[in-house]
């Protein structure tokens, strides 16, 4: 389950990292980074609020099933963790790259980051749900 302290650590570097380059983009411009390397600001920001979740959602599951003694198996941690940096992965890479979303590759990538995620996720809160469940 460790897996997804340090996955919350690194969703949580990138979360300062997108809020640093937002920052240059839009506040205290730095030239180049503002339509130079950012092309989409908003995208930027949707970046940064889907790190910020995917990092506390990495933090909760990991405390729920410390608090009900729960043992969420490595592989959906592995699963969340990977869906926790791919799916803002497509708003970073969009951010710099607006016209990305064209390619079939880049559906395909967002189709199996979405499964990914979300089997991971669902994976988790069954082991919690019957945990829960079976100790009250």
């Amino acid at each position: 389950m460790e897996v997804l302290l340090v996955a919350a650590g690194g969703m949580i570097v990138a979360v300062l990292t997108m809020a640093w380059l937002g920052t240059f983009a839009r506040w205290f411009v730095v030239p180049g980074v503002d339509g130079g390397l950012v092309k989409d600001y908003g995208v930027l920001i949707k970046a940064h609020i889907d790190f910020v979740l995917m990092s506390l959602y990495c933090l909760a599951i990991y405390a729920a099933a410390k608090a009900v003694g729960a043992e969420i198996p490595v592989l959906a941690c592995w699963l969340i963790a990977i869906g926790g940096f791919t799916n803002p992965g497509v708003f970073v890479i969009a951010a710099f790259k607006p016209d990305f979303w064209q390619a079939l590759w880049v559906k395909i990538y967002t189709g199996l980051s979405f499964i990914i995620t979300t089997v991971g996720f669902i994976w988790a809160a069954l082991v919690l749900i019957c945990t829960a469940l079976s100790v009250a």
